[in-house]
């Protein structure tokens, strides 16, 4: 039985990561994040560079998405001519 719609990501080992240990580089933004995710640092794409991501108990179940923007903040500016 062949699945489309997994979205799969290389999965961790449940030893904590040892310091030092790069981060793992991924553009799956609709990876869910699973409890043994939990402590270690992801890359993720936000289409144009990636963020850093620290995994907290908190984020479980959800999207790797979820957590980079890829939009930029809008900041009104002021003109000069008033």
């Amino acid at each position: 039985m062949l699945i489309d719609n997994v979205n799969s990501l290389p999965l961790p080992r449940k030893l904590p990561a040892p310091p030092g240990t790069p981060p793992i580089k991924t553009q799956k933004r609709s990876a869910t994040i699973l409890p043994n995710f939990v402590g270690l640092k992801f890359q993720v794409h936000n289409g144009k560079i990636y963020q850093d991501v620290v995994i907290t108990e908190e984020m479980v179940g959800r999207k790797l998405g979820e957590f980079v923007a890829t939009r930029k903040r809008f900041t009104y500016k002021q003109s000069k001519n008033k």
